[in-house]
């Protein structure tokens, strides 16, 4: 198999695209970020990438509160927007509908169907991004996303971003059965 070599770089596929909200100088403010993942199960902890002079993460260590608010598929165009405006000049604070969670400053996107309430834990200082940990306080999903009482990913249609060619994608068909598909050794052999 013929490989290229593209040299260091942070490529992950896929990689969500999600609404990082926060109270910046009084009013909620969005941030659209790729570089966001789970970091612990207990407590739940997010972490989230996001550079050193971006406007929300003047809110975020200002406040020690933030939201990951999950988008559907069908709102890329409000997510590309806030990817492409910075708060420090467009007044994003009106984008959406938003409610109010058991954080004071971690505004949340109605329209998402699913928002995590996250009170900041830790920070670290990785060179062009500040890696932001927090720790998910409450979860928010959509009654209609929800099968058997649990978050579906097909009901929620995430928005996910490939970094290689730049584009915002859905996820696709299920493939197997997570813990049990790989319980036999594949090919067959034990």
């Amino acid at each position: 198999m013929n490989k290229s070599r593209l040299g260091p770089e942070a490529l992950l596929f896929p990689t969500p695209a999600v609404l990082v909200g926060t109270v910046v100088d009084g009013r909620a403010n969005f941030m659209t970020a790729a570089w966001c993942g789970i970091a612990s199960s207990k407590p739940p902890a997010i972490s989230v990438a996001i550079r050193g002079e971006r406007h929300t993460l003047k809110g975020i260590l200002a406040q020690a509160e933030f939201s990951i608010n999950v988008p559907s598929a069908a709102m890329v165009a409000q997510v590309d927007f806030c990817g492409i405006y910075s708060g420090r000049k467009v007044d994003k604070s009106n984008l959406f509908e938003l409610f109010e969670g058991e954080l004071k400053h971690a505004p949340l996107v109605a329209s998402c169907p699913v928002n995590l309430e996250c009170r900041l834990r830790h920070t670290l200082d990785l060179g062009a991004h500040i890696l932001v940990v927090g720790e998910v306080i409450q979860t928010h999903v959509s009654d209609t996303c929800l099968t058997d009482g649990k978050p579906d990913s097909a009901k929620i249609d995430p928005l996910v971003f490939s970094p290689g060619t730049g584009t915002y994608q859905r996820l696709g068909e299920i493939v197997g059965q997570a813990f049990s598909i790989g319980k036999k050794r594949p090919g067959g052999a034990q």
